[in-house]
């Protein structure tokens, strides 16, 4: 038995039919699940990963992760890619935007936006100005999603050239995860430089739920 096997196994004797038809709710029934919370996904894999480790082709099996129908395998696999940074090569980019792309909703983006993406640029950032713009003037509204979020955990190291230009050709988009992402990343930022933030705000048209999102933890 292999890694993906062992997952596979022990998610399925693991399965909850009552919650995952909750879960699958919750998630406006877009995918199926295992019913597998959280903390009982993170036990299972803390066993597999002491006895396995992590993959060596750890991309390549988070890629057929991704393809299973269960949406706790799409997490695993997110984890998995994070967890195997060290493998990591300057191509993966395209291996992490297939991701991306794959059974796309806001729980795997925001995660592999945040995090993956956002790592991936830490270690490559000549490469983070050129396939964020690519992204940024695509149509799927997930790669423009992660090209406005990914500098989330970056904090006082946000690039505000990037993060403005990002943002600005999208200001009167009406898809609610892009006016949500928006906002979402300046109020991340204003943790750092509220007075940029409320400039920003102030000096462009944005719509109101991302101003809404911007400014909720600022002084009215």
């Amino acid at each position: 038995m292999n890694f993906e096997q062992a997952i596979i196994s022990q998610l399925e004797a693991n399965a909850n039919p009552k919650q995952a038809l909750k879960m699958a709710a919750y998630m406006k029934n877009q995918f199926v699940f295992y019913g597998i919370n959280s903390s009982t996904r993170k036990l299972i894999c803390k066993e597999i990963y002491d006895q396995y480790g992590v993959p060596e082709n750890a991309i390549e099996v988070a890629k057929v992760l991704f393809l299973r129908p269960h949406r706790e395998c799409h997490y695993i696999a997110q984890e998995l890619l994070l967890k195997a940074k060290k493998q990591w090569k300057e191509h993966h980019i395209e291996a992490i935007e297939w991701v991306i792309l794959q059974n796309s909703w806001w729980d795997t983006v925001d995660f592999l936006a945040s995090k993956v993406v956002g790592a991936y640029f830490q270690k490559w950032p000549d490469n983070k100005a050129n396939i964020t713009h690519r992204w940024n003037v695509s149509e799927d509204i997930w790669l423009i999603r992660t090209s406005i979020i990914f500098q989330l955990k970056y904090k006082a190291k946000v690039d505000t050239i990037l993060l403005a230009n990002s943002i600005l050709p999208h200001t009167q988009n009406k898809a609610f995860f892009i006016r949500k992402a928006i906002g979402w990343a300046l109020r991340s930022y204003a943790d750092v430089n509220p007075s940029w933030v409320i400039s920003f705000v102030k000096n462009n048209k944005l719509q109101p739920l991302s101003i809404k999102e911007a400014l909720r933890k600022l002084p009215k």
